[in-house]
């Protein structure tokens, strides 16, 4: 079999690298390598940068309209490629059919809000904020910006999270896709240029190592990075890169929890946890692997979880019939394993072991079954560290008060949920959560491109999160503009010194 070896973009051109190392891409259900992708060179990472730097005086001068109907155009060209971006993104990461359309519908999403660029790139302004003085505060685009891309949202990320409002606001971008799947990225990027019409250098995308993408860290042409992955990393990137003068937005790891109280809908509740918990095989920031119950029903609770997810069918990703496919990669698989086992030593009860699933026609796929640990204690590892695959940790607590205390002592905040009928116990714990993104009887507290993608503690590092106002406050400066006229008044200031040119009234 004839594996493809993939080109980087820079100005708009697939170019052949002269690296001499690539990567392999596999088919996460059938392990096969189906591309190889570049480790780029130092010098082909600094190229994209002088692409993206010499794009960006044309593309930011063009008025706000004409932005916002290349992106409506866009929006379009999206739509009608929906089902090949689906079945790529199937067949690199795993997801099945319908958490791999979900991926791309949430890159259409945040294009559909950069639409309301005119509106959201609005400054502020006031007359006569003294006598004879106006001031006036516009949003301007940086210049170059850089996305660090993980594996585990090969559309939404780098063409939902990153590229839309970036580009949108006027700014260029670099993008750093991930070398594990990377396919979906590239294929979005051919489309841009191909259907969209973009301008040359608009988006410039490579892969390469840790050691090339730290260029863009450093590099001064770089204003901004924003970057997804492991709170160690996460931490790092925020750290160099804030050094060297660049806002920085860094998405990190979760351990998000959800208190289950014995007035919840149990059915449903269930229901919903098997959904944010395995969908997406457990590789997201925003699954919900550990379940805090109230001990009252929590061998109810655990027995109609077993029930469920059992009924699920592991299988094929693009098997239209697939509740749970395969992990990234047969590295990640046994890491997941590995954790597993870990849980199993640290005497946590296994109630039901995924790890020796095996999918018939399928056997070296990267398959991980649903897995779930009951009776998980405070300080067993297990509990409190991102596994980031289909495994569910269920904690048991006395009451409402244990169990936010509990939810609240872990180290990361990105999302928390409780089900309960209770408004005041929903109430109560909306307020006192440590979680960024909060679910009310919603397993996956997700909100919509209009809203920030909101982490908090150990899960995020910066000051704007993405999307929402706080995407285009990151992706733009302000710039505050104060005139003024002169007349009969202002001639005065000729008569006397005034240090604070007249922007200060006086009394």
């Amino acid at each position: 079999m004839n594996v493809e070896r993939k080109k980087y973009c820079v100005n708009g051109e697939w170019l052949e690298s002269k690296t001499q190392m690539y990567m392999p891409v596999t088919d996460s259900s059938t392990g096969e390598v189906i591309a190889e992708v570049p480790c780029c060179t130092k010098d082909e990472v600094e190229s994209a940068i002088a692409a993206a730097q010499s794009a960006f005086p044309q593309w930011s001068a063009l008025s706000l309209s004409q932005r916002t109907q290349m992106m409506f155009k866009w929006r379009s060209i999206l739509l009608e490629h929906l089902e090949e971006l689906t079945l790529l993104c199937a067949k690199e990461l795993g997801k099945n059919l319908a958490e791999a359309r979900g991926d791309v519908l949430k890159a259409i999403e945040p294009t559909e809000h950069a639409c309301s660029l005119p509106t959201l790139m609005q400054g502020e302004a006031s007359l006569q904020v003294t006598t004879g003085f106006d001031t006036s505060t516009y949003r301007m685009p940086l210049g170059v910006v850089a996305g660090i891309v993980p594996f585990n949202f090969p559309a939404m990320i780098p063409w939902g999270w990153m590229v839309p409002l970036a580009i949108a606001a006027g700014n260029t971008v670099v993008l750093k896709a991930s070398s594990a799947t990377p396919l979906t990225a590239i294929r979005i990027l051919e489309l841009f240029y191909e259907k969209g019409g973009f301008p040359k250098g608009v988006v410039n995308l490579v892969t390469c190592s840790r050691k090339e993408a730290d260029i863009l860290l450093t590099d001064s042409r770089v204003k901004a990075v924003t970057f997804v992955g492991t709170t160690h990393v996460g931490k790092q990137i925020y750290s160099m890169a804030a050094e060297n003068g660049k806002r920085v937005q860094a998405q990190c790891e979760a351990k998000n929890h959800a208190l289950v109280l014995e007035d919840a809908e149990l059915e449903s509740t269930v229901s919903a946890i098997i959904n944010s918990t395995y969908g997406c095989a457990g590789m997201r920031c925003m699954a919900l692997p550990v379940i805090v119950v109230q001990d009252s029903i929590a061998d109810q609770f655990t027995a109609l979880l077993k029930k469920k997810a059992l009924e699920m069918k592991v299988g094929c990703a693009y098997d239209a019939e697939t509740d749970l496919g395969p992990v990234v990669s047969e590295e990640h698989k046994t890491k997941i394993c590995n954790w597993i086992q870990k849980g199993v030593d640290e005497g946590a009860e296994l109630v039901l072991d995924g790890r020796n699933v095996v999918v018939e026609g399928y056997e070296k796929g990267f398959y991980v079954g649903p897995t779930i640990f009951d009776h998980v204690k405070p300080g067993m590892d297990i509990g409190e560290r991102e596994i980031f695959g289909p495994v569910t940790l269920i904690k048991r607590v006395r009451d409402f008060e244990e169990g936010i205390t509990l939810m609240n002592a872990n180290p990361y905040a990105n999302g928390s949920v409780i089900f309960t009928q209770s408004g005041y116990y929903a109430r109560e714990f909306e307020i006192r959560t440590d979680g960024g993104m909060v679910g009310i009887n919603v397993g996956i507290p997700v909100p919509s491109a209009y809203f920030p993608f909101s982490g908090n503690k150990d899960s995020f590092f910066g000051d704007l999160h993405v999307l929402g106002k706080d995407g285009i406050r990151f992706y733009t400066r302000a710039k505050t503009v104060t005139r003024h006229w002169y007349d009969e008044t202002a001639k005065k200031r000729t008569e006397e010194f005034d240090t604070w040119e007249g922007t200060v009234e006086r009394i």
